[in-house]
């Protein structure tokens, strides 16, 4: 579990991150801060491993002060200004995010900080479960257990190998969830595990016995199942 804090002179913007936020299993919001020297006290008494971080504040930007703490934690900027993402790459910042950013987006950012989090602690370099929010709950699933997954109105069907799992996801936001490497999205409403793959015709795949369509302008992303680019 990832903890962090968000620092952000704005308050709708604090609840906007802890909603976001909430959504995702594998972090926690400790903490959220007007005050970036408020904040800077709970760095110097509580391990906190990721920043939230918006740049233009009244007192001191969050460009200075990432470069004041002498023991830096993973960090986000979340910012309306494009013109520091060159300045915040330099001090090794995780990702950069332009508000109004989106859930997918969001949690792309948390997927990076996931990735790093997890190499620094020596385990795999990228996760091999998710966590997927069904009803009030968050569900954990490994990633070797899902055949596909299929968007049906609002919702996105997540079928596993014993069972299907309903999330009120956009498509968007359930392929953020999934490593690029291991899911191709084959048409509109479906993204597949590309070793679950059986057979591949002109406008379909097989994956065991289901028949899945292909849909047009897929054939690219096909060609990352059959190996050819």
């Amino acid at each position: 579990m990832i903890k962090a804090i968000a620092i952000d002179d704005e308050p709708i913007a604090l609840e906007i991150i802890k909603t976001l936020a909430a959504k995702i299993g594998f972090l926690e919001i400790a903490g959220v801060y007007t005050d970036a020297f408020e904040a800077a006290k709970r760095l110097q008494q509580d391990h906190i491993d990721l920043l939230f971080l918006d740049i233009k504040m009244p007192d001191i930007s969050g460009i200075e002060f990432i470069r004041s703490l002498p023991g830096k934690p993973m960090v986000i900027f979340t910012t309306a200004y494009s013109e520091h993402a060159v300045q915040s790459f330099e001090l090794d910042a995780i990702d950069y995010l332009l508000k109004p950013f989106s859930q997918a987006r969001f949690l792309k950012a948390c997927n990076k900080a996931y990735e790093l989090y997890e190499l620094r602690r020596g385990t795999s370099p990228g996760p091999d479960h998710v966590f997927i929010k069904v009803g009030y709950g968050q569900v954990r699933v490994r990633l070797s257990d899902i055949l596909y997954i299929q968007s049906t109105g609002n919702y996105m069907q997540f079928v596993l190998q014993e069972e299907k799992l309903l999330s009120r996801l956009t498509m968007s936001e359930a392929e953020a969830l999934l490593p690029a490497a291991d899911f191709v999205r084959i048409h509109r409403s479906y993204v597949v595990a590309s070793d679950k793959v059986s057979r591949v015709e002109r406008d379909s795949v097989w994956i065991g016995d289901r028949e899945l369509p292909i849909g047009g302008g897929y054939a690219q992303e096909i060609g990352k199942i059959t190996g050819r680019r």
